[in-house]
């Protein structure tokens, strides 16, 4: 997900941009081997009528409570994984432009992940390093509610559904991308009512900002490709601020 001022977001970190953890390290849980999890199902295909196989929209974090900020920070940091990876899919393609916005979709998704790393090592020192959701039952004021996040719960953040064929990958991704928008809308409203963290606030509302323009642009590179379904307005509702 693009967002057009997140730098200024980034300044306020200044030096310590030095300090953050590889993204790669971020976005793989894997890599690491000691923090708190996230719960949501995992994304299912979808088929041609509908946009194609991203999945199912499950992006609730849980109630509003002292963890919530870490729990929105994991997820979001795994639905911009999910992102990144899909951009992977058309690095090179020139036409209508879907190469160009994969290298700034991932290069700006990146560079996010590493300001929400930092914020969460300042504001949650004391959590686990993997990524966490709210246990079943969980308090979501202490971190001895959260639970080690699964992999079905960080592929449904994801929303990466099945993998594109040479063939379809641009309408793929450009679908894709409208149905993971719409994910990071939907999180991004969720932060603005449950979080009381104004840096927080001010992210979501970029991201709100970001994704709306970025939808309207993958609406229009979809109907170079002769594609115009109502679904692609699907998520307008959620435009506003």
């Amino acid at each position: 997900m693009r967002h057009a001022s997140i730098p200024a977001l980034l300044i306020s970190l200044g030096s310590l941009a030095l300090l953050a953890p590889g993204v790669r390290a971020q976005m793989d849980p894997a890599m690491d081997h000691q923090h708190h999890n996230h719960s949501m199902p995992l994304a299912a295909p979808m088929l041609l009528g509908a946009p194609m196989d991203h999945g199912a929209h499950a992006h609730d974090v849980g109630p509003a409570g002292a963890t919530y900020d870490l729990r929105f920070l994991d997820g979001m940091v795994q639905h911009h994984t999910g992102a990144l990876r899909m951009s992977e899919f058309v690095f090179g393609i020139g036409s209508p432009g879907v190469g160009a916005l994969g290298n700034t979709i991932w290069r700006e998704q990146a560079r996010e992940i590493r300001a929400m790393g930092l914020w969460r090592k300042a504001w949650y020192p004391q959590a686990p390093v993997y990524p966490v959701a709210l246990a079943p039952g969980g308090d979501p004021n202490s971190l001895s509610g959260l639970i080690r996040m699964s992999p079905a719960q960080i592929e449904g953040m994801r929303m990466m559904g099945a993998g594109p064929t040479k063939e379809n990958r641009v309408v793929w991704f450009l679908e894709g991308m409208i149905e993971h928008h719409g994910g990071a809308l939907m999180m991004a409203h969720d932060a603005l009512a449950k979080s009381s963290n104004t840096t927080i606030h001010r992210f979501a509302r970029e991201v709100i900002v970001a994704q709306r323009a970025e939808i309207i642009e993958l609406r229009r590179m979809l109907a170079v490709e002769g594609l115009r379904k109502p679904a692609y307005h699907k998520f307008d509702a959620l435009f506003r601020l």
